[in-house]
C-alpha cells in the first residue's frame, strides 16, 4: 500500500499568509499519490476559511470554535485522519518546495526514524537555522552573555549553525516546528502533543519524547520549504510567551536548582538588551514571573 500522508495546517488570522501555502501544496506533493489537507482554524476573524474553503486544492476546514493553540489544533487533526497516516504539519507562513513531501516521507522508510523536518529558507534565499539542540545552562547562558548569533558560532547555543548538518542531514536533537513530518509510527508511540504549552516549545517537548522513546527526529536538506514567519521576533507578546515556555518546559526536565539557573540565564538575556526596547521588556517580564 502508498504512503498516506495527512497535511495538517493550524490557522489563526491567516488570510495573508494561507493562500501562499495552499498554492504551492500541488508542487510540494508531487509523488504522493494519496494525501489529505485539513486546516484547522483557531477562531480566526479574518478570511481564512473562505480562502481554505474556495481554493481548489479542496482542503478540509475544521473550525475549533476558540483560539485552542497550536498544540491542540494538531490534535484535532489527529482524531479526524487515519491511524495509519503520516501526518506533515505546515505553519500557514510556508511555501513548500517540488516535491518535499515525498522526500520527507522517504526518510521514514529508514529503521527508527520518526520524525522528519525539511530545510527552511528565509524570503531572501538565505538559509534558516532550523536545526536545535536540547535547551542547557550552557546555551542559556552561553546566549544571554554572547548574543545568539556568536554563540550559535561557536557551538555553545541552542541553534545548531554549523554547516555540515544543514549540507548533509543526519540525525539531530529537534527541529523548529514550523515544517515537521510525523510517522504514523511516531503517532501512535507518542500520542498527542501537550496542549498546555498553547503555542512554543511544544515542538521541543514533543521530539524529546520521540528520542526518549527510540525513535530518531531528522533532518533532510533535500526537502526545502521556504518560511516567512518570524512574528516572535516582533511582537511583544509573542515573545514573552516563547520566554515563559522556554523556561517552563525546561523545568518539566530538570531540578529546582537546575531551573532557577535557567530561568536566571533567560532574565540576563533579555535584561542585557533592554537598551533596545521593542521585546525585550516583555521578555524580562515573562523571564522573572513565576509561571
Amino acid at each position: 500500500m502508498p504512503d498516506s500522508l495527512s497535511i495538517i495546517i493550524v490557522t489563526y488570522n491567516s488570510a495573508d499568509a494561507l493562500g501562499g501555502l495552499i498554492d504551492s501544496l500541488p508542487s510540494g506533493l508531487d509523488g504522493i499519490e494519496r494525501s489529505r489537507i485539513l486546516v484547522i482554524d483557531n477562531q480566526s476573524h479574518d478570511d481564512t476559511c473562505a480562502l481554505a474553503r474556495s481554493h481548489p486544492v479542496g482542503a478540509e476546514v475544521i473550525e475549533m470554535g476558540r483560539n485552542a493553540g497550536y498544540a491542540a489544533g494538531i490534535n484535532a487533526g489527529y482524531r479526524l485522519i487515519d491511524p495509519d497516516d503520516h501526518v506533515l504539519v505546515l505553519n500557514a507562513d510556508l511555501r513548500l518546495g517540488h516535491g518535499a513531501a515525498s522526500m520527507l516521507v522517504e526518510r521514514l522508510r529508514e529503521p527508527n526514524v520518526g520524525i522528519v523536518g525539511p530545510r527552511l529558507i528565509e524570503p531572501d534565499g538565505h538559509l534558516a537555522h532550523s536545526v536545535r539542540r536540547e535547551p542547557s545552562l550552557v546555551t542559556v547562558w552561553s546566549e544571554a552573555i554572547m548574543g545568539g548569533h556568536l554563540a550559535a558560532r561557536l557551538g555553545l547555543s541552542e541553534i545548531v549553525a554549523h554547516p555540515a548538518i544543514y549540507r548533509c542531514g543526519g540525525s539531530v536533537a529537534w527541529v523548529t516546528g514550523a515544517a515537521v513530518l510525523i510517522g504514523a509510527q511516531a503517532r501512535r508511540v507518542l500520542g498527542d502533543w501537550d496542549e498546555s504549552y498553547f503555542l512554543y516549545s511544544e515542538e521541543t517537548d514533543y521530539m524529546r519524547r520521540a528520542r526518549e522513546s527510540g525513535l530518531k527526529v531528522v533532518y533532510e536538506p533535500r526537502a526545502s520549504a521556504v518560511h516567512v514567519g518570524g512574528e516572535a521576533g516582533t511582537s511583544p507578546y509573542l515573545h514573552a510567551m516563547l520566554t515563559a515556555n522556554r523556561i517552563r518546559y525546561f523545568g518539566n526536565y530538570h531540578g529546582k536548582l537546575s531551573t532557577a539557573l535557567f530561568r536566571a540565564g533567560v532574565a540576563t538575556g533579555e535584561a542585557l538588551r533592554l537598551p533596545r526596547g521593542g521585546i525585550y521588556p516583555a521578555g524580562l517580564k515573562a523571564a522573572i514571573t513565576p509561571a
